[in-house]
């Protein structure tokens, strides 16, 4: 192996993102080191960029959607064998909280997310904690097992976890692209019904009905509140996500939910939001749920899904990219260019 690798890194103080050569880093005790077949671009890296999350670090290596194969094991690592095709976690619990200390570190308080509190997977090879590790059923494709950690199973957590959507229940998603569009077809997964997707983009809408929306409509069309009630029987939304996270979508996505319905806010600005008047919220009894991320366990259920057939993921790798071309994809995800549900950046050979 060689001692020195391609690396994506951004640099906080200039806002510049630069492909260089760096150390192949060391896998210690408990870790395993990974050559990075695919790593996704998400919105959440775009935010780092443009300085809505803060930086953690000065500089620091991004990509947090990865998939691979174990190069190296760190000392101490069983049941884990060089080659296993694998999926890293996307954070890492601080072990240091008082959750972590009771040794209930799926509910760590101050969870480090990878990407932004320590190095990435745009890069040749990625250190992993190997309790944090998911295997990946051989007829499931890297490709698709990297869009597990955060684009689907972020999504995941806010359809099971979050919003707990039952049989039945009438949903609304606004904005449709690379989450929303998971978030389609999960909650068609759990049976909900009607399925009904709001974007601005025509191209965005018909994806989301192959994909399988009910209804699609467009967010400034007339008299969509009135709709929304009209196909739910005058009840209203049993759950809303706001997948864009700006007011506008927060504001129509919660004045479409029935009384006592739920609003799960997936989408992040840095813009502010509004309830109205304490007493309106109240009559409405309406549960407003704020969602980040997911439990490490759903990253194997939605593997063992893939792996069934029962969960199709084939439209959602937009494009695939060296890892020299990782700014191209950055703007592309930017400006919506194609309207990618993922691009996946590759730094090595692949599969």
């Amino acid at each position: 192996m060689t001692q020195t690798m391609r690396a994506e890194r951004f640099h906080a103080a200039s806002g510049e993102v630069v492909v260089e050569d760096v150390p192949v880093p060391e896998p210690g005790p408990g870790e395993v080191l990974i050559e990075v077949a695919y790593c996704g671009i998400c919105h959440s890296d775009l935010s780092l960029i443009d300085g809505i999350f803060p930086p953690q670090r000065d500089v620091v290596i991004q990509g947090h959607e990865a998939s691979g194969v174990i190069s190296k094991l760190g000392p101490g690592v069983k049941g884990w064998s060089v080659g296993d095709r694998v999926i890293p976690a996307a954070g890492r619990p601080c072990g240091e909280c008082f959750e972590c200390r009771r040794a209930k570190f799926t509910e760590c308080l101050a969870v480090r997310l990878m990407a932004f509190a320590y190095d990435g997977a745009w890069a040749e090879f990625h250190v992993a904690q190997a309790a944090g590790l998911t295997r990946v059923p051989d007829n499931v494709s890297l490709q698709q097992a990297a869009l597990l950690a955060d684009a689907v199973s972020t999504p995941f957590g806010a359809v099971v976890r979050t919003g707990k959507v039952g049989i039945g229940e009438a949903i609304g998603v606004w904005g449709v692209g690379g989450v929303g569009t998971h978030v389609v077809q999960l909650a068609r997964l759990v049976g909900a019904a009607p399925i009904i997707a709001i974007d601005l983009i025509e191209e965005v809408r018909e994806r989301a009905l192959e994909l399988g929306a009910d209804y699609a409509f467009d967010p400034g069309e007339d008299g969509l509140r009135d709709t929304l009630r009209e196909l739910t029987g005058g009840r209203g939304l049993d759950v809303a996500f706001d997948v864009v996270g700006i007011p506008a979508t927060f504001d129509q996505a919660r004045k479409s939910l029935r009384t006592g319905g739920r609003l799960v806010g997936v989408g992040m600005s840095n813009q502010r939001i509004d309830i109205g008047t304490t007493s309106a919220f109240g009559l409405s009894r309406a549960q407003i749920l704020g969602h980040l991320g997911y439990q490490n366990e759903d990253i194997g259920t939605l593997a063992s899904l893939l792996s069934r057939g029962r969960l199709d993921l084939s439209r959602s790798v937009s494009a695939i990219l060296p890892l020299e071309e990782v700014r191209e994809g950055i703007r592309r995800l930017h400006e919506h260019d194609g309207n990618p549900i993922r691009i996946l950046i590759q730094p090595g050979k692949g599969e």
